[in-house]
């Protein structure tokens, strides 16, 4: 394989024709067959406020899979005090546990909101929570609610919190195409841009606290890289040398990025100090493509796309540099890793019969298995609890971003009927 390949992985990011809309919607595709009954009683008030919490709430926790909020015609009683429920009435809908709320406002400005989530067959209280918050809090609230019910049902943390990145392109009626790096909830709601160019924007990845972004932009006429502050919207170029400047990868300090540059005339994988400037060159192997590094967890090693062997396969390496050595042995095209937070598992675009399907690779045992099926996937990205894997695809020659289970069963389709959206990046939890 030549650097022609490289070439054609930019040219299919860049010039496949886009439409873009505001919102992301989703939409449950598969999986929902053993989730576990849920009762979420709308909360008392709560439609005098901007935000349908208790809607915002059964939605997260439908996403997620594992939980099938009841009906709200189902609901036998809308109770909003301990003392109201009949824990029997809700025995007999089957339903594992109950949420109840409470929303209070003296001047719409400011809510004061409470919820309990009950174990319905023990007649216990699982968690109670009080907060205050703006009105411009509450769906960022309600998120939070869900990330505690979560948590508390299935001991893992929850991720509805968080927040994706993409990059969206559209094509305006004068022909112009305008590329929009944009950042969303979790649910696809509050799509704020980042970033608007007439030139290709690519790779957007998070900053371990999730403040920043980096990101590569052609706004100039070529590849550079930049960091931008989510806060204050400030930005800088942090590598903009001759040839390729790509593929940005935070380190888990948040201290440095690997990237691929080609500053030495061949694409290679460097450690940027982002307070230094100071570049550390970690691969030499001027016979091949070393691109699309991912750090491990602990901060020690750097797993990278090569195709040193003849075919796109994956590496590691010490992140201090050294000999690499393949993790990949299963296919001729493996590529574009990303790590689960507890570095067990690796999730990649693995390549069979010419189509390119998301995978997941145990890291201690070496078992691989192909997650999805339409066979146009691309820019795997795990959530910060490791349960999904978020991706982008083709859907009815539309890009859409797609979201998978680790173990496959789950499934979902993010977008919107003519909109396409590519690089799609979730990021860290937020505290």
């Amino acid at each position: 394989m030549s650097k022609k390949w490289l070439t054609v992985i930019w040219l299919l990011s860049l010039f496949i024709p886009l439409q873009v809309h505001a919102v992301l919607t989703i939409e449950i595709t598969g999986g929902t067959e053993t989730a576990l009954p849920i009762a979420i009683v709308p909360f008392s008030n709560e439609n005098g406020a901007s935000v349908n919490i208790s809607e915002v709430i059964s939605n997260d926790l439908k996403r997620s899979g594992r939980f099938a909020p009841l009906a709200q015609q189902d609901l036998l009683s809308h109770p909003h005090e301990q003392k109201d429920i009949n824990f029997k009435d809700w025995r007999l809908l089957r339903s594992e546990g109950l949420v109840i709320g409470k929303v209070a406002s003296v001047d719409g400005e400011q809510y004061q909101v409470q919820f309990q989530l009950f174990d319905v067959y023990k007649a216990q209280q699982l968690v109670g929570k009080r907060y205050q918050v703006p009105a411009s809090g509450l769906r960022r609230l309600a998120h939070q609610i869900a990330d505690e019910i979560y948590q508390a049902l299935t001991g893992e943390v929850g991720v509805f919190s968080t927040r994706l990145a993409y990059v969206a392109v559209s094509k305006g009626s004068d022909g112009i195409t305008s590329y929009t790096l944009r950042v969303a909830d979790s649910d696809g709601e509050n799509p704020r841009t980042v970033l608007q160019s007439k030139e290709p924007i690519l790779s957007p990845v998070w900053s371990p606290d999730g403040e920043r972004l980096a990101y590569v932009s052609f706004e100039k006429g070529r590849a550079e890289v930049y960091v931008q502050d989510m806060r204050s919207g400030r930005r800088s170029s942090v590598a903009s040398f001759k040839g390729i400047n790509s593929a940005p990868a935070w380190s888990p300090d948040g201290k440095r990025l690997a990237v691929t540059l080609s500053k030495g005339g061949n694409p290679e994988i460097y450690i940027l100090d982002i307070a230094t400037g100071k570049l550390t060159r970690i691969t030499r192997n001027t016979n091949a493509i070393d691109t699309e590094p991912v750090w491990m967890p602990n901060g020690k090693e750097l797993l990278f796309t090569s195709d040193r062997g003849g075919q796109p396969q994956i590496y590691r390496v010490s992140a201090s540099g050294g000999t690499a050595k393949r993790v990949t042995f299963e296919g001729k095209y493996n590529a574009s890793a990303d790590i689960s937070p507890d570095g067990r598992n690796m999730a990649m675009v693995h390549a069979s019969g010419g189509k390119f399907f998301i995978a997941v690779q145990d890291l201690q045992t070496g078992a691989l298995q192909v997650l999805t099926k339409t066979g146009r996937d691309e820019s795997p990205s795990f959530a910060p609890n490791g349960r999904l894997i978020l991706y982008a695809t083709e859907e009815k020659n539309s890009g859409v971003l797609a979201a998978v289970s680790v173990d496959g069963r789950v499934h979902q389709r993010l977008g919107e009927a003519g909109s396409d959206v590519r690089e799609p990046a979730w990021s860290p939890i937020r505290k």
